[in-house]
């Protein structure tokens, strides 16, 4: 089911991947995540096909930001490496569903001058009771 609480967490958090206020994105972040959050992504297959190549096995590749430092770094890492230079933005979908404490729906990494879907994903949150984000998992395709 889905209501204006999840549908506003939904645009807050997308959100937050397109905020180049830094101060602003981290007073976000702490807002939407609860002390000691965690941020799991699933990452694209030529990263894992990398990862294996270095030695690591399958389980090895998944990647975590835990707690409001890591996820300020990961936020920001991933700003300066799309959304920075003005060729992309991302946005959520008109499909986010709440389940008691899941939340569930898919974004998409738009290219900004053309308007075409260049990447996209699905999006799993974790949220306490009072709807703060406990566990993010993030599912790239």
């Amino acid at each position: 089911m889905s209501d204006s609480k999840t549908a506003e967490l939904v645009a807050r958090y997308v959100g937050i991947w397109g905020e180049g206020d830094a101060e602003q994105r981290r007073k976000t972040i702490e807002e939407l995540w609860i002390e000691g959050g965690k941020h799991y992504l699933d990452p694209p297959a030529e990263f894992r096909t990398a990862a294996s190549g270095l030695g690591f096995g399958f389980g090895a590749s998944t990647l975590e930001a835990t707690g409001y430092d890591e996820l300020e770094a990961r936020v920001a890492r991933s700003y300066e490496e799309f959304v920075a230079g003005g060729e992309y933005e991302f946005r959520a979908r008109d499909n986010a569903v709440r389940l008691k404490d899941v939340v569930k729906f898919t974004w998409e990494m738009v290219a900004t001058a053309s308007g075409e879907v260049v990447g996209e994903g699905l999006e799993v949150l974790q949220v306490d009771a009072d709807g703060r984000i406990v566990a993010d998992y993030q599912f790239p395709n």
